[in-house]
């Protein structure tokens, strides 16, 4: 039997005492944090296998676009951008998709998909390039005063120097030659010289001349 002296009997009816008037509370709260501590690794989890499985799809897609069937890329992008709509993947996978509808002709559905990245994707480069893409499939259609106000919308600086040159374009179709001239040469003035597309832009530039 473990006996006390005065002095230790001291001590532990005090922390007796202290226990009585504070235990419950102590329990609770350790409770609650061991709670908490295990939801916290229990969501980690959750986001970890999200985003594998987004990623195994991602990489599935990739597989699929080799087969150039818009029907089966179409589906595959779909289980990302309703599965996975919060990853970064989704908006990629509507790129492609949106990408092999208009080599299959159904610019339609290619619109869907990018404006589906113009709604949800978070990164404002893919929303930029979402309406670059859109803005040319609209040039191709005729669509021009539609294509314009959406290049008007606003968009990054990185995208600024592919903007105005689409602009340049849309207003080539539409004979505004001096528009278009200055709207190349704003196009120059932002790109790197070392870019390829640098290069292009001087040469639609180029092409008009000083007439009208």
């Amino acid at each position: 039997m473990v006996t006390y002296n005065h002095e230790d009997q001291e001590r532990v009816d005090g922390l007796k005492g202290w226990w009585d008037s504070y235990g419950t509370a102590i329990v609770i709260i350790m409770t609650v944090m061991l709670v908490t501590i295990g939801a916290i690794k229990a969501w980690e989890y959750y986001q970890q296998k999200q985003a594998q499985q987004a990623a195994d799809l991602y990489a599935l897609l990739k597989q699929v676009q080799a087969g150039n069937d818009s029907e089966k890329i179409n589906d595959t992008a779909q289980l990302l951008m309703q599965g996975y709509s919060s990853s970064g993947y989704a908006p990629r996978a509507a790129l492609i998709a949106a990408q092999a509808d208009v080599h299959a002709g159904n610019n339609k559905r290619a619109i869907q998909n990018l404006q589906w990245i113009l709604d949800h994707a978070k990164e404002i480069e893919m929303r930029d390039l979402a309406r670059l893409r859109i803005s040319g499939i609209l040039l191709d259609e005729g669509k021009y005063d539609e294509a314009l106000r959406l290049l008007d919308t606003g968009y990054s600086e990185a995208f600024s120097g592919l903007y105005l040159d689409r602009k340049g374009d849309i207003q080539v179709a539409t004979q505004r030659i001096s528009e278009a001239r200055l709207s190349y040469q704003e196009a120059i003035n932002v790109l790197d010289k070392s870019n390829n597309y640098y290069n292009i832009v001087q040469m639609k530039l180029d092409g008009l001349g000083n007439s009208e």
